[in-house]
């Protein structure tokens, strides 16, 4: 196994909420896993260094009650069916860089066709409607960084 995917195995595994993988490609397999419960503590020293200092929480001045509730919520989610990411990757909205977007919000779509793609190691992976319906909502930002079952697409 080409040591490059052992390495951007191991960086998606430290870049998402997973403890464990296990790929196959033949008769060749590697697993990686790391074990969460002994992390060591910010600012505990580990090979080559230490782990980073976690910051402060700043602290809030205590504000009167009046201000508290003149402040704007977060905008609402649209409402809909929620397209969730099959993967950890890198989100795209179209086929390649400078290319029109496969769906806009607007875009009536069918169960099947590719609304966006997500790339994991170097592999472009299309994402397909699994309903009919209109885009309400675009979730993720071209070329940003996804979990496996975040949110993506809002179709309704």
């Amino acid at each position: 196994m080409d040591i490059r995917k052992v390495k951007k195995l191991i960086e998606l595994l430290e870049e998402s909420n997973i403890s464990e993988i296990e790929i196959q490609e033949g008769e060749e397999s590697v697993r990686i896993s790391r074990n969460m419960g002994n992390v060591p503590q910010y600012g505990a020293p580990m090979a080559g260094g230490y782990y980073p200092q976690q910051a402060p929480a700043p602290q809030q001045a205590q504000q009167p009650q009046a201000a508290a509730t003149e402040e704007p919520s977060a905008p609402a989610q649209p409402a809909g069916h929620e397209l969730l990411s099959p993967m950890v990757g890198t989100f795209y909205r179209s086929p390649a860089p400078g290319a029109k977007p496969f769906v806009e919000i607007g875009h009536s779509v069918k169960k099947g066709d590719v609304i966006c793609i997500v790339e994991a190691m170097k592999m472009m992976n299309q994402i397909e409607a699994d309903k009919d319906g209109t885009i309400e909502a675009i979730l993720v930002e071209d070329g940003e960084p996804v979990e496996f079952d975040q949110p993506l697409i809002i179709i309704s």
